[in-house]
């Protein structure tokens, strides 16, 4: 019979695989599916077209509709030039911490997940467990939606999606959605004594920037609706965070490339905040071309992320009520992938060990006291599925 592995010892060795969003998962999937199959659980994959990652989802207990699905993601961002003090690819305990990259976010969470799957294999469960682990999550979560799909076509649906985002255990009801693009605004070079018969493509990314800033201004004075006034700020915001660009200080600049997004509250339309963004693009590229025609804006999509929408007696949120004991109202204003499966008809909210404070920094760490309440957090649920 297959080693049954503690949550630690999971944890140990999911954090053993430098699973970067950049890099393939693949070797973390194949340990995950070799662990499962050792237990006699069954494991499905959605592969990415590019053949370098994948996603990786199972399904324990009676094959009805009604489960309970526990998601995490299996990428982690990179360590590159952060000042670790530990090995961060190695599981280390000081201090009353578990120090490594992904303790926190989220392979703690995957960890915790693995282990109630397979009790429940052994334990038996009434109704099903599912588990589901994605890829791409850190890089505008775009890896879910199509291991949503698959998962659909493959198992039985369940109707009560937990994300194991670090929320400290609170029970996290809502979070802002977003869409970013990325903006390669190209203009037409001249010297800057004559910049008028060019176009500088720093000068009307300018444009678009400051349409940004007013429009921030404009949003936040106004009377927020009934959901976003939960949300710090309690608004939409639009925000650029690099620019890159020119060729000298006397030219006109020939090309600026510069991100441009937006974190939307869950009672406004993604849609909507898109078609107005790029109306803007629009009208900008529109005077540009009125100087030299083939001046331009290319728009290049970088993620779009639908929000969590507190549900009204949701079934997701009355069961980890119930197991945390927590009758707060709490919502974020980072994204997860729980609105991704919300769109999808399941019912879904956020709870997991570890502070998000923690997630992407050097030292990255859970403390012990929170993966055990992760645990315990596990063990109830099992209770709850017998």
């Amino acid at each position: 019979m297959a080693t049954r592995l503690s949550p630690l010892e999971l944890m140990t060795k999911l954090i053993s695989f430098p699973t970067v969003s950049r890099d393939s998962n693949l070797p973390l999937v194949d340990w995950v599916e070799e662990y499962l199959t050792g237990h006699g659980i069954t494991s499905h994959r959605y592969w990415d077209p590019s053949g370098e990652k994948a996603a990786i989802f199972a399904h324990v207990g009676p094959e009805i509709e009604g489960g309970v699905v526990l998601s995490g993601h299996t990428d982690v961002v990179p360590v590159d030039g952060q000042p670790w003090t530990s090995d961060p690819w190695t599981v280390t305990e000081r201090d009353g911490k578990y120090f490594g990259r992904g303790t926190c976010d989220m392979k703690g969470f995957d960890a915790l997940s693995l282990w109630a799957l397979v009790e429940a294999k052994y334990q038996g469960v009434s109704r099903p467990l599912q588990l589901a682990l994605s890829f791409d999550e850190e890089i505008g979560c775009t890896g879910a939606p199509p291991m949503i799909e698959r998962i659909l076509e493959v198992l039985p649906k369940a109707d009560t999606v937990i994300v194991g985002e670090p929320s400290m255990m609170e029970v996290v009801t809502g979070h802002k959605g977003g869409q970013g693009f990325w903006l390669d605004v190209w203009g037409f070079e001249v010297h800057s004594s004559i910049a008028y018969r060019g176009v500088s493509a720093i000068m009307e990314a300018a444009r678009i920037i400051q349409w940004a800033n007013e429009v921030n201004e404009e949003t936040a004075a106004l009377k927020p609706t009934e959901v976003a006034s939960l949300f710090d700020p309690p608004y939409t915001t639009l925000h650029t965070g690099t620019i890159e660009g020119g060729t000298a200080a006397n030219i006109t600049a020939k090309h600026c490339r510069f991100d441009l997004g937006w974190r939307a509250v869950p009672s406004d339309s993604n849609e909507a905040w898109r078609s107005r963004v790029l109306a803007k693009i629009r009208e900008i590229e529109a005077g540009m071309q009125k100087v030299r025609p083939e001046a331009r804006i290319d728009v290049e999509e970088r993620f779009a992320v639908p929000g969590l929408r507190p549900e009204n007696m949701g079934k997701a949120e009355a069961l980890t009520r119930g197991i945390t004991g927590d009758n707060g109202t709490h919502v974020v204003s980072y994204g997860t992938e729980a609105g991704q499966f919300q769109d999808k008809g399941y019912s879904a909210v956020v709870c997991g060990p570890g502070d998000i404070a923690q997630a992407h920094q050097p030292d990255e760490y859970i403390t012990v006291a929170q993966f055990n309440a992760g645990h315990a957090f596990m063990q109830s649920l099992l209770e709850r599925l017998k």
